[in-house]
């Protein structure tokens, strides 16, 4: 198995963000800030590998049958723990604005693909990489937009204020749309330099 190879496809050849355009609920809401989509995005790369860990260890006593239902109880077990630990250690702000969106990791399509297509195929090293691989690759993209639209949108990265003239902040990039017109323009640079390189165009 070639691991370099599984975190590369997850980073960059098959990044869920900006290749698969995978999971845009969670990147529409909670890039307005770079922090809220760092710690989105490292939350997910968590759940992921844990999840993927349990199921391949398991993956030859879970019945063909049954198989969605077990890879949702496993996956919702542990994204409740992983919820009680960001509650106790996160900052309140932190996790009043993920909200609703630390849940619904469990339904998460990036997650239910690795389960589905490989950690419930391959051992167990293998899936831990491929999962982390996807993760950092889907925290890449989160962490990407959400600092674009915090610098345009509020003047800032992190929190650290960097424009304070709030004349020349671009509020609709902290909105909505901001999120579209970010990703959209991150995978025009993308295909034009891969055009310009002379890789294949995706």
């Amino acid at each position: 198995m070639n691991y370099s190879k599984l975190l590369r496809n997850g980073i960059i050849d098959e990044n869920p963000t900006f290749v698969q355009l995978l999971a845009l609920c969670p990147l529409l809401a909670v890039t307005t800030s770079a922090i809220n989509a760092l710690t989105m995005g490292l939350s997910t790369t968590a759940a992921m590998m844990a999840a993927c860990i349990v199921i391949s260890l398991f993956r030859r006593f879970i019945r063909v049958e049954i198989r969605i239902a077990s890879f949702v109880i496993i996956i919702a077990g542990i994204v409740t723990v992983l919820q009680l630990v960001m509650e106790a250690f996160l900052p309140p702000s932190i996790n009043d604005a993920l909200g609703i969106f630390i849940p619904l990791i469990v339904v998460n399509c990036i997650l239910f693909a690795r389960v589905e297509s490989f950690a419930s195929k391959n051992k167990v090293l293998a899936s831990a990489v491929d999962a982390f691989g996807m993760g950092l690759g889907f925290t890449v993209g989160l962490l990407t937009i959400g600092i674009v639209r915090e610098f345009l949108g509020s003047g800032s990265i992190f929190g650290i204020e960097l424009i304070r003239d709030a004349s020349a902040h671009v509020l609709i990039m902290i909105m909505a749309p901001g999120a579209f017109f970010t990703l959209g323009i991150i995978i025009m640079i993308r295909k034009y330099l891969m055009v310009k390189r002379g890789g294949v165009s995706r």
